[in-house]
């Protein structure tokens, strides 16, 4: 029956087969009451955002391109990987709007799926008077089942997705707050990016870290010691290595021998696994950092990481699959991202995104800073966009407008324009500008536009979209997921599953 389902979803996809790593093993039928509950949350990522990621993984990202207009740059066969949660038995879709908005925030969607209410933007499990608090099915999982529970992000453990297990606040900004109600929270593993504002903005309070020490949490900024947690260990681990905004790292600017996301999630089912069953929450906050900037590049690594992240629940399913359910959603889509650009026609280019060797953020720290301090000249700096993004100056060998990475003269202007305001430092924005670079450095933006074009990606956004999300269910429980239904639905299908009363 299990292989059945998955043929005919693949064939739904256009799949030949379910090419996922990590395959599901045990008898998918749907039946038993959910004991262990993951929920991965792709922040901003919708249909577009993985469908991306699915192509560029396909044929070793050498490309897709109709099949009438051949380029010699880029095969001929459409063709895809599929990403680990496409080979779920039942796939749904969500509506995303809050109380105030059709285009969200990432704290009004997470309460709305955490917690059944829907909120305006920026406040977290509070209703729109501010006044009344929403109990997070964490919350109830905890104190009516003794499930533990474990949180995970690969942003900042206080932002606003992973904040909505735990919280109650009427600003999201609420750092300090939110970092006080982690840890009363009691909740048993706390895994990602460092808290911001551990020490409230006046520096006046006690740590957050050290308010969790004193609270029996093991506090670890090493891999060595998150390796070292065992079964039933409390803890609440921060990414050795951190990034931008102290976050961990775009999983593609990840050293070797630097924790994934998926390690996260693997140390977590060790430390929470036991007789009473555990809530996760996992989210791939990056993505949705990714298209905020427009950058196609690192949001495929990102849905790939967490693609990866839910190989670890579904080795799990495959032991429990009766006490299992596998949740994979988004809040909401990030970007406008689209799958097809006019400069292209019909045509997309997948590979020429093997040039981007560095995320937005990594390339603005490392190098865009430093040409501003420094004056850089503009020969230099393309020769640093070769190299980290491999597009090539006009004229170079290899010229191909269709797919390929030699810059026309107009692309080249657009990029010394650019360059030119990133190195004055001009903040200012016209109209035009701020619709060409929105708050981020023009330089960076412009690159990344140019990139993703000749790949055949666009963007209509630096921000949210309206879209609806995709709901992917694999376990105990699966086919309430089905159908198109709000994101509301999605909390009350869990608590109607684990049998938790409404509080």
């Amino acid at each position: 029956m299990k292989k059945l389902i998955t043929a005919v979803f693949a064939a739904v996809l256009g799949l030949s087969a379910i090419n996922a790593e990590t395959k599901i093993t045990a008898p998918v039928t749907g039946k038993g009451t959910p004991k262990y509950v993951f929920v991965f949350v792709g922040d901003g990522m919708s249909y577009p955002q993985i469908q991306s990621a699915a192509y560029y993984a396909g044929k070793d990202a050498a490309g897709i391109v109709d099949k009438v207009k051949k380029s010699e740059n880029a095969s001929d066969s459409p063709e895809m990987k599929a990403l680990s949660f496409y080979q779920f038995p039942v796939a749904g879709s969500a509506s995303t709007y809050d109380a105030t908005s059709f285009a969200p925030d990432s704290a009004s969607t997470a309460t709305s799926i955490f917690t059944g209410y829907k909120t305006h933007s920026s406040s977290i499990n509070v209703d729109i008077t501010k006044k009344i608090k929403y109990r997070t099915i964490a919350e109830q999982l905890r104190d009516q089942k003794k499930y533990k529970v474990g949180v995970i992000s690969t942003v900042n453990l206080n932002h606003a997705t992973p904040a909505a297990t735990y919280a109650h606040q009427a600003s999201r900004k609420s750092n300090y707050p939110i970092g006080l109600e982690l840890v009363a929270s009691n909740f048993d593993y706390f895994a990602g990016g460092a808290l911001m504002d551990p020490q409230d903005k006046n520096k006046d309070k006690t740590s957050i870290y050290e308010l969790a020490k004193s609270a029996g949490y093991k506090v670890c900024f090493d891999q060595k010691s998150a390796g070292q947690l065992k079964k039933g260990d409390k803890a609440l681990v921060v990414a050795e290595t951190l990034a931008d905004s102290a976050s961990m790292s775009y999983d593609n600017d990840r050293k070797s021998g630097e924790w994934a996301l998926r390690d996260y999630v693997r140390k977590g089912i060790e430390v929470l696994e036991n007789k009473n069953g555990f809530f996760m929450m996992v989210e791939g906050g990056k993505v949705d950092w990714a298209c905020h900037a427009n950058d196609a590049r690192s949001s495929i690594a990102d849905t790939l990481a967490l693609s990866e992240a839910v190989e670890e629940a579904i080795e799990f399913y495959n032991k429990h699959p009766k006490e299992t359910l596998i949740i994979v959603t988004a809040d909401h889509e990030t970007g406008g991202l689209t799958i097809g650009y006019a400069g292209t026609d019909y045509n997309l280019f997948f590979r020429t995104l093997d040039g981007q060797k560095i995320s937005y953020a990594k390339y603005d720290s490392d190098y865009v800073s430093d040409y501003k301090k420094n004056k850089t000249d503009f020969a230099s700096v393309m020769k640093d966009v070769e190299n980290l993004f491999g597009l090539k100056m006009p004229g170079s060998e290899g010229n191909d407008k269709n797919g390929g990475l030699v810059l026309t003269d107009y692309e080249l202007g657009r990029i010394k324009t650019a360059y030119e305001k990133t190195i004055k430092k001009d903040k200012s924005r016209n109209q035009m500008e701020y619709g060409l670079y929105g708050t981020y450095e023009p330089l960076t933006i412009t690159i990344t536009h140019i990139l993703n074009a000749k790949s055949g990606l666009g963007w209509t956004s630096n921000s949210h979209t309206g879209l609806p999300v995709p709901v992917f269910a694999l376990g105990a429980g699966q086919e309430e997921f089905k159908g198109f239904y709000d994101n509301t639905e999605i909390y009350k299908k869990m608590a109607n599953l684990t049998k938790i009363v409404k509080d």
